[in-house]
């Protein structure tokens, strides 16, 4: 039955909907792309179907393209030019006082290593254009997407018209990379597809809503 209020008037009808548990936790959202994660590492892993098929489109696409360009848009992923980007985000982050999403975006760096190292070992993928194994996943995809993600969700200020700019820069940075590394022969799809899913999950605690900084009252 519908409760009435101290007044006497009808008031809400208990319980009281609130947002759902699912859009409050990063940990849950975050359980789509590992899902899907473990579904591509287990096919590679395992030599699946979905396998041979990124090797057939791998190769059919592999030195397409101009050379310079594909190189240059390869080396996108690279330490030397993504962790500057980086850097001056943690720098900007901090000085406006969001010390814990500083933080955050720098141990999602350090877990770029600390993550695909096992994973390379483990699944021991030899590359398109190598017999060398430790292909899967790419640290160098994964590498561009926490440094140029992190960089532009660190930099961005909810309310500013401009700030939805910058993930959408982020994200044709990691997709540019990824297109290079795989038209270069440096990686296969599922290998560039695999880091972006893995470390797509470990970005999520930095969108809006997030991590929150404590700030000093002013």
């Amino acid at each position: 039955m519908r409760q009435t209020g101290p007044t006497g008037r009808p008031g809400t009808t208990p319980p009281v909907p609130g947002r759902p548990a699912f859009s409050r936790s990063p940990a849950l959202w975050a359980l789509v792309p590992l899902v899907l994660f473990a579904l591509v590492t287990r096919q590679v892993a395992a030599d699946g179907p979905l396998r041979r098929l990124d090797e057939r489109v791998g190769r059919a696409v592999v030195g397409h393209g101009p050379a310079g360009l594909t190189e240059l848009l390869a080396d996108l992923g690279n330490t030397q030019v993504a962790l500057p980007v980086l850097g001056c985000a943690i720098v900007l982050a901090l000085v406006r006082g969001a010390r814990r999403r500083a933080l955050y975006a720098a141990l999602a760096m350090a877990a770029v290593p600390l993550l695909v190292v096992p994973l390379k070992a483990w699944t021991a993928r030899p590359g398109p254009l190598t017999e060398a194994t430790g292909h899967y996943p790419s640290g160098h995809a994964a590498t561009a997407l926490v440094a140029y993600g992190a960089a532009a969700l660190l930099a961005a200020r909810p309310g500013r018209w401009w700030s939805w700019m910058m993930p959408v820069a982020a994200a044709l940075l990691a997709t540019a990379t990824g297109i290079g590394l795989v038209l270069r022969g440096y990686h296969w799809p599922l290998d560039v597809l695999g880091s972006w899913l893995l470390f797509g999950a470990v970005l999520l605690p930095l969108r809006p809503g997030g991590v929150r900084s404590r700030q000093r009252p002013k």
